[in-house]
């Protein structure tokens, strides 16, 4: 979440899933500003999260272009959204049983 908020991702919200799907431990979702830092946030979080822990996506979904970067860390899966993609998703409402561990707007 550091790595996101250094690098001006807005909205950060990590949801702790553990008790209502065994498909992630962790939801981290932030907003981007533009295709560019959406693009810049995912390049950094995947170079800076295989050199500082020696890991790397099980797999990367979407495009920046399309408003939805999805990286999957088996535990921990990152969504990176545009605005209009993010209020169009509604994750944190589809989740809302999660609690959420950490906001940082």
């Amino acid at each position: 979440m550091d790595k996101l908020e250094a690098h001006q991702a807005v909205d950060i919200v990590m949801m702790d899933l553990r008790e209502i799907t065994p498909l992630a431990d962790y939801f981290v979702i932030c907003t981007a500003d533009s295709e560019r830092q959406a693009r810049t946030l995912q390049e950094i979080l995947a170079e800076e999260l295989k050199k500082e822990q020696q890991v790397r996506p099980l797999s990367t979904e979407g495009e920046p272009a399309s408003g939805w970067v999805l990286l999957d860390y088996n535990y921990v899966v990152v969504h990176i959204f545009s605005k209009d993609s993010r209020a169009f998703y509604r994750l944190e409402e589809l989740w809302k049983a999660a609690p959420v561990v950490l906001k940082i707007q």
